[in-house]
């Protein structure tokens, strides 16, 4: 518990540094957030080891998956922070990372898979976790285009002199995340598709095909950008609702059986 608590500090700590100066035309000190920041994601990976790793198995409860892609996209916005774009990210993320740990410092959870013994199941989990912290992030980058984009329309001063970036800047950015995320979304389904016998079993079904349902939509998306050069508000529109419709995939049903069958 005491980790736990001093991991939501310094996570707060990095998000509360930002967020300070998030509108100074210098705009925030990555050095002094990163300090924090990184304190925050390696105790996180310690109480991610110890939570997850366990001697009957490994402890995949609904609460450790989104506390390990929680770590994922601390982790990578972290790094990303030094050459791209992404400050006004940090404090979501970083709170939200800081929610989650808080979460499962107070609600402990438990579900025991023995993964060791199915190697492809490692493949697709490792391919699906990736692809959804890489589609969250580009969701979480749709947002702060819309943000951008909703000021300049506004042309409220305050923007000109904040440290946010360029709209192309973002715009570019997202695009590019959003192609590796779908990408990675392809690979997963496909390995389950090719290494499991269950994707479409009664317990599985709404997970796959929400996943699918959510592929086709990126897809889609991505190939309307190329084709037909399609931005702003619809690609931003499709991007929340893939990214809604993989929670749902993911956290859903156990969500259901976890926490309101449990409670």
């Amino acid at each position: 518990m005491i980790l736990g608590l001093i991991c939501v500090i310094f996570y707060l700590a990095a998000a509360g540094v930002i967020a300070s100066r998030l509108f100074h035309h210098q705009g925030p000190n990555p050095k002094l957030s990163a300090i924090p920041a990184l304190i925050a994601i390696l105790v996180h990976a310690y109480l991610l080891n110890t939570g997850i790793l366990q001697d009957p198995g490994q402890n995949m409860s609904m609460v450790n998956v989104a506390s390990l892609i929680a770590w994922v996209i601390a982790l990578t916005m972290t790094i990303a922070s030094f050459s791209l774009a992404n400050a006004i990210l940090l404090p979501v993320v970083y709170g939200f990372s800081a929610l989650i740990v808080l979460i499962g410092v107070f609600v402990p959870s438990s579900h025991i898979m023995q993964i060791d013994v199915r190697p492809a199941l490692i493949i697709h989990i490792v391919l699906a976790l990736f692809a959804y912290g890489c589609l969250i992030i580009a969701f979480l980058y749709a947002l702060q285009l819309s943000y951008i984009n909703t000021k300049l329309k506004e042309k409220k001063a305050s923007l000109l002199h904040s440290s946010l970036p360029p709209l192309m800047t973002v715009e570019s950015i997202f695009f590019k995340l959003l192609f590796a995320g779908t990408v990675l979304l392809t690979l997963s389904l496909a390995s389950g598709f090719a290494f499991l016998d269950d994707m479409l079993a009664k317990e599985q079904a709404h997970k796959t095909v929400l996943s699918v349902i959510a592929w086709v939509i990126y897809c889609i998306t991505l190939v309307g950008h190329n084709r037909w050069g399609w931005r702003g508000k619809s690609v931003i529109t499709a991007t929340v609702v893939g990214a809604c419709l993989l929670t749902l995939a993911y956290f859903g049903s156990r969500f259901v059986r976890e926490v309101l069958i449990n409670a």
